[in-house]
């Protein structure tokens, strides 16, 4: 047997081109099976971040939920979102992923400038690699940590933008295509919900004002309803979450307002300042009655005063109240800066509240009136039965007593008479003041005193059936209408009564220091003689004043005349 060298089994070949595809179809498989493991996690991750921000939540609540589940999606070292304002200014900047420590040393929050103002100018996505090689990037204030990539996308609520989600610095590098678009699908789901969550704050916050508004009424209308003002700037503040509440109301003189009330921030600041109308949006409310709704720092929306700005004020309302078809008061409404702005809805049911505010006010107005009126006919009832019928018939009592003290013969009962007469004296003395006082009080916001006596002809000439001539002369400003005008009342009173008169005049003086008046009639009847009683308690309030009363007859039987002249008390205030 040959001996044949033994050599190594020959390893099996395969062409090399078809042995490279196949690896490299193994590999493109494997890397398809990462990325729809990867894809699928994304999409997790995406419906994980939707229903976090569906639930039932509060509007604040769920833009603090919508930055945070953002962040998560898309990897972001820090995430934001800046709810724009009626006017494009960012009025919330709610973000995450900075320190409070690095928060505050940034101090004030973003303005809506650079390139978040670039989302809110056009909104549609912004996405960067390096956010400082854009031209439109306005850099940091000092302070903020450096930040490299940006994706910007707008949240739409109502078919409005509502404001942006803003992201930076990708944990996996810069951000991609498939980043904006889940943080697009985000923003979507959170725009409905931000929707859904605003018509609930909405329909609960008109709830609160339509209780508010019932338990103001209740209280204006209720007897002792007190400062009307005070619980309606009380219930604003507290309704409308308010930093600051005041009241303007026309000045003292023509072209100011003036801050009535205020209470919040800053209302010591503006309590009973006076400032030019024209200077104010309030004054143009007043002078208008439009409510407006606006922010600070603009030109248009000025709160009543110029302080606002010191104050920080930025969200403003101003409602006009009404009384008796004119606009009487503007009620001023603020948030201070960093506070949400206030919205259309909020300035509807804030002119509602009004409306109703305005209406119970009025009717407890004319329902003070009505009980004014009730009160003042009542004194004037118990004033004419003390003057006309418990005077007359105490005088009388006192003529009756006089007569017999003359007529006893015992001096110890004389002299108990005429004790007894003396004290009907001081009783007659005290029911005539209890009659000044009873009018003293009835009238709250006298007339003039000449005023005053043009009423009492007024009203006598109803009762005679002709007007009565009058001649007026001197400073009736200088006079109490005490001194006067009981005196004429009764005179003329008397006259339409006993003296069948045909003519009538009236004769008023003021001097310095006296006042004289005369009641002159033409008639047919003995005034005298059937109305002595009155006459003489007339007699009697000329000399406890210090004056006279005197009555004389005419040329003619019939005729006559009253003659009242009482010197003015010194220390005596006039009204009017």
């Amino acid at each position: 047997m040959s001996q044949r060298s033994v050599s190594e089994p020959a390893g099996l070949s395969f062409p090399g081109r078809p042995g490279l595809e196949l690896d490299q179809l193994l590999g493109q498989l494997v890397e398809r099976a990462q990325e729809v493991i990867g894809t699928q996690g994304r999409l997790r991750g995406l419906l994980r971040a939707t229903q976090a921000v569906t639930g039932g939540l509060a509007v604040p609540v769920l833009l603090r939920r919508i930055v945070e589940a953002g962040r998560e999606l898309v990897g972001a070292q820090y995430a934001a979102l800046g709810v724009v304002g009626p006017d494009g200014r960012l009025t919330e900047f709610v973000h995450t992923g900075m320190d409070e420590e690095t928060v505050a040393r940034i101090g004030r929050l973003p303005e809506g400038k650079g390139l978040l103002g670039a989302v809110i100018e056009d909104p549609r996505p912004i996405r960067l690699t390096r956010l400082q090689d854009d031209p439109r990037s306005a850099g940091f204030p000092e302070g903020h940590p450096p930040m490299t990539g940006f994706l910007g996308v707008p949240v739409r609520a109502r078919g409005a933008v509502f404001g942006n989600l803003y992201f930076a610095c990708g944990d996996r590098g810069p951000f991609t295509e498939e980043d904006e678009q889940l943080a697009l699908a985000l923003a979507a789901a959170a725009g409905s919900a931000i929707e859904n969550a605003r018509l609930c704050e909405t329909a609960r916050n008109q709830q609160e004002w339509l209780r508010a508004s019932a338990v103001v009424t209740r209280e204006l209308l209720s007897p002792d309803a007190g400062d009307p003002w005070a619980r309606v700037v009380e219930y604003v503040r507290d309704l409308a979450a308010a930093d600051l509440v005041s009241v303007v109301c026309p000045g003292p003189d023509p072209g100011t307002v003036r801050v009535e009330r205020a209470i919040g921030a800053g209302a010591d600041q503006l309590r009973g300042i006076v400032v030019p109308a024209d200077s104010t949006v309030a004054g143009i409310v007043l002078a208008s009655g439009e409510p407006r709704m606006g922010s600070l720092p603009d030109e248009r929306s000025r709160l009543a005063v110029p302080s606002a700005v010191e104050l920080n004020v930025d969200a403003v309302l101003l409602v006009p109240f009404t009384g008796g078809g004119q606009v009487t008061r503007v009620l001023t409404v603020a948030r201070l800066g960093g506070r949400p702005a206030f919205t259309g809805g909020d300035l509807e049911i804030a002119v509602w509240f009004a409306d109703q505010a305005s209406v119970a006010m009025e009717l407890a107005a004319a329902r003070a009136e009505r009980e004014a009126e009730a009160l003042h006919d009542e004194r004037d009832r118990i004033a004419a039965e003390l003057h006309y019928e418990i005077l007359r018939r105490l005088y009388a009592i006192g003529l009756s007593l006089q007569t017999t003290a003359g007529l006893v013969r015992s001096p110890a009962v004389a002299a108990r008479l005429k004790g007894t007469i003396a004290d009907l004296d001081d009783i007659i003395g005290h029911v005539q003041d209890t009659v000044f006082q009873l009018d003293d009080a009835a009238s709250a916001a006298p007339e003039p005193v000449r005023d005053q006596v043009l009423r009492v002809l007024s009203e006598a000439a109803a009762r005679l059936g002709f007007a009565v001539s009058s001649e007026l002369t001197g400073k009736f400003e200088t006079i109490p209408c005490e001194a006067v005008i009981p005196f004429l009342t009764e005179a003329l009173r008397l006259v339409a009564l006993h003296a069948a008169a045909e003519e009538v005049a009236v004769e008023v003086r003021a001097s310095g220091e006296l006042v004289t008046a005369v009641v002159r009639y033409e008639g047919t009847g003995d005034v005298a003689g059937t109305a002595a009683g009155e006459l003489a308690v007339l007699a009697e309030q000329a000399k406890r004043r210090g004056g006279t009363f005197r009555i004389a007859g005419g040329a003619v039987a019939g005729d006559g005349e009253l003659r009242w002249a009482v010197p003015v008390e010194r220390g005596s205030s006039p009204p009017g």
